[in-house]
């Protein structure tokens, strides 16, 4: 089938009809995108690790490889106009299969309620500040157990 001397044009109009279609969706997904006012965090090299540290010991037993020690996260906080200084500590970052995690760890001052609600209050913001992160190792070296805490964040609700 021979689509005669206008065939060569049609082919470039469609084709230039779906650069136009591709080029206006992507600026559409532009203009309707949200605005991210902050970067993502990137931790840099946190405290030197201890070699006689149980928490590092039991990640490590257990496959995990410690990255970091202590990060402080500092947070500005504006109430009313007035700022106040506050702070965010992270107690390691590990990684284990190409997956990298927050670590917390047990403190007997402040008990976990393993109740959904509680979860979310005490780690959500460890998911929140580090979201490149797979998820938050809570661990407990007196009962020698680690708690592996991810966040599912639905689109709409």
């Amino acid at each position: 089938m021979q689509l005669g001397k206008y065939g060569d044009l049609f082919i470039m109009i469609v084709a230039g009809i779906l650069l136009l279609v591709w080029i206006y969706r992507g600026f559409y997904r532009w203009l309707h995108s949200p605005i991210v006012r902050q970067r993502p965090l990137l931790l840099h090299r946190g405290q030197e690790l201890d070699g006689d540290d149980e928490c590092v010991k039991l990640l490590e037993d257990e496959g995990y490889a410690v990255q970091s020690g202590k990060h402080r996260v500092p947070v500005t906080i504006d109430i009313d106009g007035e700022p106040m200084k506050s702070r965010v500590y992270i107690d390691y970052i590990a990684e284990k299969d190409g997956r990298t995690y927050v670590v917390k760890t047990a403190r007997e001052r402040m008990p976990v309620e393993w109740t959904g609600s509680a979860v979310r209050d005490r780690f959500l913001v460890f998911a929140l500040l580090v979201p490149y992160c797979e998820g938050i190792l809570f661990v407990d070296t007196k009962a020698r157990s680690i708690r592996t805490i991810s966040f599912t964040i639905a689109e709409e609700a």
